[in-house]
């Protein structure tokens, strides 16, 4: 089949190069803002180019991934769906809640599937984990900490438009929570801090945060995001249950060392999360396809990126109020 790819940026690159790759699609054409950057993704990858997104659409592709700036996500994912098409976006649909259910009911005014890039679904550790958590073989979960670190910081300009710490990193955490246990969460209490450059504060953010979330069968999830992990990119999940504990991502790449002299993990630490999660990209838009094809329901749908979305809300909303926050307080 043909797919069309809006965005030719870092992660756009990144899907040109996996779609190609993948057996089920025939034929490539993208479109950028940029035309030049397009050209270069496009001969990379063996790709056709199109003007723009109207073009795109009527170049006979049957699903479309949205992979351009977080701005025009929003509109992009309405005109595919106006077109009839199954769309892929990754996160955010939208900068808020509002915006978010705006896109929802336009996409599901058109009758097409939507699927949201929430990656870390497709990594085979954490659906590992979620399998577990379903079979019982850890008990009653009690505890999830789950952490997502970056080895430095993006430049100012991104974190003066990214949402904030909680909804441009943390966000990945509470769908990830969501999935693994099968539950949803009821109360976010959060704080945050900065010791880094002083841009973060500049734009209202904190250069590390921490949320305490509260599932509604009372299990305990500790969510940590920093901008400031010199060891490496460190993305996991640990889920503590009454009958055992298991770790996604704590493989010999992770950026850990222990203090206790033991030599592992040994490998090399992972340095950025296309290294991290090259695999989970690959299968969710191997998904994605089969979502094109009719062959699959979407796996992360727009309903699931507004909770996790409506959580990230909820964590900023408690950090700067300096209290715990009922998900009710913040569903439109």
């Amino acid at each position: 089949m043909r797919i069309g790819l809006v965005g030719a940026g870092r992660i756009g690159a990144l899907h040109a190069e996996t779609l190609s790759g993948l057996p089920e699609v025939s034929g490539l054409v993208l479109t950028d803002a940029d035309p030049a950057r397009a050209q270069a993704v496009a001969d990379k990858v063996g790709a056709e180019v199109a003007a723009g997104v109207t073009e795109l659409v009527e170049a006979g592709v049957r699903g479309v991934v949205v992979a351009a700036p977080t701005a025009a996500h929003a509109e992009l994912v309405v005109t595919v769906a106006a077109a009839g098409l199954p769309v892929f976006c990754e996160k955010p649909l939208a900068p808020d809640a509002p915006g978010t259910c705006a896109v929802l009911d336009r996409v599901a005014a058109a009758g097409v599937e939507l699927q949201v890039g929430f990656q870390r679904r497709f990594d085979a550790g954490y659906r590992a984990l979620r399998a577990a958590v379903a079979a019982g073989r850890l008990g009653r979960l009690h505890t999830l900490r789950a952490c997502t670190a970056d080895p430095q910081p993006p430049p100012a300009e991104y974190i003066a438009t990214s949402g904030g710490i909680f909804r441009d990193c943390s966000v990945h955490d509470f769908d990830i929570l969501r999935w693994v246990t099968g539950r949803e969460v009821v109360e976010v209490y959060a704080t945050g801090a900065n010791g880094g450059e002083p841009f973060f504060a500049a734009a209202g953010d904190v250069d590390t945060g921490v949320a305490v979330v509260t599932l509604d069968d009372g299990a305990l999830a500790v969510c940590t995001a920093t901008r400031y992990n010199g060891a490496g990119y460190d993305v996991r999940l640990e889920a503590c249950g009454s009958l055992a504990t298991l770790v996604a991502g704590l493989d010999d790449s992770a950026p850990l060392a222990s203090a206790d002299g033991v030599g592992w993990p040994a490998g090399r630490p992972y340095r950025h999360f296309m290294d991290r999660f090259r695999d989970a990209y690959a299968a969710e838009l191997a998904a994605f396809c089969a979502v094109a094809a009719g062959r699959l329901a979407s796996p992360c749908t727009g309903a699931d990126a507004l909770e996790a979305l409506l959580v990230a809300e909820a964590a900023e909303r408690s950090r700067r109020e300096r209290r715990p926050v009922r998900m009710d307080e913040v569903r439109p």
